[in-house]
């Protein structure tokens, strides 16, 4: 009965984790690690799995979890081969916004602009045609969407690869890219998982926080992810209430694969894996690179997994679960039949390379530079102008309607002198900004500026036309501004991953201002012309109050990271070819204060303690439950035309009572045997070693007799309890009832088409609950004066909180109230849930 004393001491540590916010905060301990059972729709490819699996021999199924190292293969993440039934092993490459390290492929929008357009048939449409691009290049898993970081802190670095910090708006983009990626035949890979909020210290600070602020907020987009049928999730650098993602069996066994049920694989980022045997007991089933360190030759697994099996450390069935969860991942997106050769090489663009370029070994053809963009440029384009946001626009400045004279100012107009591709991973400032730095990037094809498509505007006008790319040349700028009929100044701000610094932002920006001396530039040139029009290219919020209120400034736009297609993105809303429907994916503050939190840049702990005090208090939430007024709240966004709402109903369901899930699981199953003789493991006689290269041969003796010191429970195979918020896919399959329907009458009151987005918020009703949550969107194409009808369906988890002692989800007896409007601060909208 290990399992009774390992879910006593669960117990326990829950109940600690019910005030969870302060330095030293412990994860409680899960386990044993829950083993796959095939459902919410992973049925047949369980079956399919369980016989490929069966058929294995220990070193094949060790090939699987383990990575070859890097730069070992062709892909960012390789593992290794069964050449026995010419099974190559698996790419796993980069990023959520197109192929890193390849040519002849697409550089989409950002996964934040994609959530500008508030749009589910672009956040499939663009997961898909990633997925397409990876596929055509024999990639397996993309290494995208990303749920974290949420966006917790508006300096952090790596927000723009995410989505936006509601859980909500998070949760239904990362479910539609998934199913859109995996659509393709790709295995779609959720991360970072979980609490990766800031770059700074991202491999030791610890992330503390309480139970109910990981499932209403951070947990929710992921569950979303698993309900979606992901087919596997990355784990994060950093550490969760002082214990490392890749061997947290809280965060892995408890919550993941137990309570949401995941049926997928979990993968450590890069490095990210601390150890061999606890990692596996807490539910990591592969590891990447695969090597301990970048090239170190060295690794947890691979042989020293071989070893664990071996002597009895690692029962047969936790091995035949990863592998089995790996395989499972493959044969449900149809690896099996869209599989082609991997036809690209991450290390070198060259025809010609080492296809072990670590070594220095096997020369060989290495591209094959197979063009997989199709016709992804014209969708690159649709999602840059459906999600530029248009902020301000006094007296209708825009649209543009032939002006007889502009001019364009600003270095983020213009190309970036050396090519869009001239710094690696992005990371650098020069030039327009269409993507940010770091792992989460891709080459671009071909970068449109804004100068470019502005310029053959104005052509195409008789427009006449005068540009500057000098941020500080003032003088220059002043000649060029003089009597034009406009002023377009374009400005940015960059933000990235941790292993670059650029202009001393070392990931994490330091300060919420624009870059290049770019507040300046919109200063001087709004003092001399009084019809200066802004656009910003940045990674997130900037403070822009100053904008706002300046008389000349007449129109602010936001355009984010758009891509590949920037400048003719921004020509179509400059000119009125496209109306602007974006609405704002954060909240824009009037100082850097305002937001509450921020990112911690010198640590006073060791290893840094990071507190989530504020709970669920993030971004709109935190600004609304302190009464702070923004520049531009979350979800504001204007269009050349108006709209307004009328005819709230809302209509409640009967689904029939919440049931907790009860029962035991199945016993774990083992496929196949294994084969205990250790010189059995060894290296063939006469075997060449890929020098760095990881195999699962053992190189020494299985170590035996070693003391055991494992957490109880982490090796028992018998039945286990189910837990009540489990169950199925996302939890509980009951969480998702609908409860309300709600709908109301969206009218175009304008003169033009436009498209608008109806958002709809909720009231919990507690008084420790945010004053409103988002909870369901959508965008209604509407001619002039036509109307149509905007409706939500409510959930039961919608409408109700976690509640740390039942650890389940139950609504509260307190009031609620729905909101419906054009933005979270613009709600006429409302009624009772009765």
């Amino acid at each position: 009965m290990l399992w009774l004393s390992s879910s006593i001491a669960l117990v326990a540590g829950l109940a600690g984790l019910a005030n969870a916010q302060n330095d030293g905060d412990l994860s409680p301990p899960s386990y044993p690690s829950p083993w796959m059972r095939g459902g919410n729709g992973w049925q047949d490819a369980y079956a399919k799995a369980q016989q490929f699996v069966s058929g294995l021999t220990l070193l094949e199924k060790i090939n699987l979890t383990t990575g070859v190292g890097w730069e070992g293969e062709a892909c960012v993440g390789n593992t290794g081969s069964i050449p026995r039934l010419n099974f190559a092993g698996l790419c796993l490459q980069d990023s959520p916004l197109g192929i890193r390290f390849a040519d002849l492929n697409s550089a989409f929008p950002s996964g934040m602009n994609v959530a500008a357009t508030w749009t589910t048939r672009l956040f499939k449409s663009r997961g898909n045609a990633m997925g397409m691009e990876h596929r055509g290049k024999g990639i397996d898993v993309q290494l995208g969407p990303v749920a974290g970081p949420i966006g917790r802190v508006p300096a952090g670095g790596r927000n723009w690869e995410g989505f936006s910090p509601d859980p909500v708006l998070t949760g239904i983009a990362m479910s539609e890219t998934i199913k859109g990626i995996q659509d393709a035949g790709v295995i779609a890979c959720a991360k970072h998982y979980i609490m990766n909020e800031q770059e700074h210290d991202r491999d030791t600070y610890s992330a503390n926080l309480d139970d109910k602020t990981m499932h209403e907020l951070y947990l929710w987009p992921f569950a979303d992810s698993v309900r979606a049928g992901v087919g596997s999730i990355m784990c994060s650098y950093n550490q969760i209430n002082n214990s490392h993602g890749s061997q947290n069996s809280w965060t892995l066994n408890y919550l993941l694969k137990n309570e949401l049920d995941f049926q997928g694989f979990v993968v450590s980022d890069w490095w990210a894996q601390h150890s061999g045997v606890a990692s596996a007991l807490a539910g990591l089933d592969m590891t990447m690179a695969g090597d301990q360190g970048l090239a170190s030759g060295n690794t947890f697994w691979g042989s020293n997994l071989t070893a664990a099996v071996l002597n009895g450390t690692i029962p047969q069935w936790r091995l035949d679960d990863m592998v089995t969860r790996i395989m499972s991942a493959y044969f449900k997106v149809g690896r099996d039949t869209a599989r082609v050769p991997t036809n690209f090489n991450s290390w070198s663009s060259e025809t010609f390379g080492y296809i072990h370029p670590q070594a220095n070994e096997g020369y060989q053809q290495i591209n094959f530079h197979v063009n997989v963009q199709a016709d992804h440029a014209r969708l690159c384009r649709e999602i840059a102008g459906a999600s530029t946001v248009l902020l301000k626009n006094v007296n209708n400045a825009l649209p543009l309607k032939k002006p007889a004279s502009i001019a364009v100012i600003g270095e983020d107009a213009h190309d970036n002198p050396g090519g869009p591709n001239s710094c690696g991973d992005r990371g650098c400032n020069s030039g327009t900004l269409a993507m940010g730095w770091g792992s989460g990037t891709a080459n671009f094809p071909y970068l449109i500026a804004p100068n470019t498509a502005l310029k053959a505007q104005a052509l195409q006008d008789g427009t006449k036309y005068a540009n500057v790319s000098d941020n500080y040349n003032f003088a220059a700028v002043t000649a060029a501004v003089q009597g034009t009929d406009a002023a377009i100044v374009f400005a940015n701000a960059n933000s990235g991953e941790a292993y670059i610094t650029v202009d001393g932002n070392a990931g994490d920006r330091n300060n919420l201002t624009l870059w290049g001396n770019g507040d300046a530039l919109i200063a001087h040139v709004a003092s001399i012309h009084p019809n200066t029009i802004v656009v910003l290219h940045t990674v997130g919020a900037v403070i822009v109050e100053k904008f706002k209120t300046h008389p000349n400034i007449t129109a602010l736009l936001w355009a984010g990271l758009p891509g590949q297609e920037s400048g003719n993105a921004i020509t179509d809303i400059l000119y009125g070819k496209r109306n602007p429907s974006a609405k704002s994916v954060f909240t824009w503050g009037k100082q850097r204060e305002d937001w509450g939190v921020d990112v911690i840049y010198t640590p006073v702990a060791d290893p840094p303690q990071m507190n989530f005090k504020e709970g669920n208090f993030i971004d709109y939430r935190h600004f609304d439950a302190n009464n702070i007024e923004p520049s531009y709240e979350f979800g504001f966004g204007l269009s050349y035309t108006t709209f307004a709402y009328s005819d709230l109903k809302i209509v409640k369901q009967n689904p029939g009572p919440y049931e907790p899930t009860k029962g035991m699981t199945k016993p774990a199953p083992t496929f196949g045997t294994i084969d205990f003789n250790a010189s059995n493991a060894e290296f063939p006689p006469g075997f060449h070693a890929v020098n760095k290269y990881i195999y699962p041969y053992l190189s020494d003796a299985v170590p035996t007799g070693q003391e055991q010191n494992l957490p109880a429970g982490s090796r028992d195979g018998t039945p286990q309890p189910k837990l009540p918020a489990g169950g199925s896919g996302g939890g509980n399959r009951q969480l998702y009832d609908v409860v309300y329907v709600v709908s109301a009458t969206v009218t175009n009151t304008g003169g033009v088409k436009g498209v608008e987005i109806p958002q709809l918020y909720l009231s919990l009703g507690a008084p420790t609950d945010p004053k409103i949550v988002l909870r369901g969107f959508d965008d209604l194409p509407l001619d002039p004066g036509e109307s149509q009808t905007f409706e939500v369906e409510l959930t039961r988890r919608d409408i109700s909180n976690w509640d740390t002692k039942s650890q389940n989800w139950v609504v509260s007896q307190y009031p609620k109230t729905v909101y419906v409007g054009g933005s979270s601060r613009s709600l006429p909208l409302s009624g009772a849930l009765v």
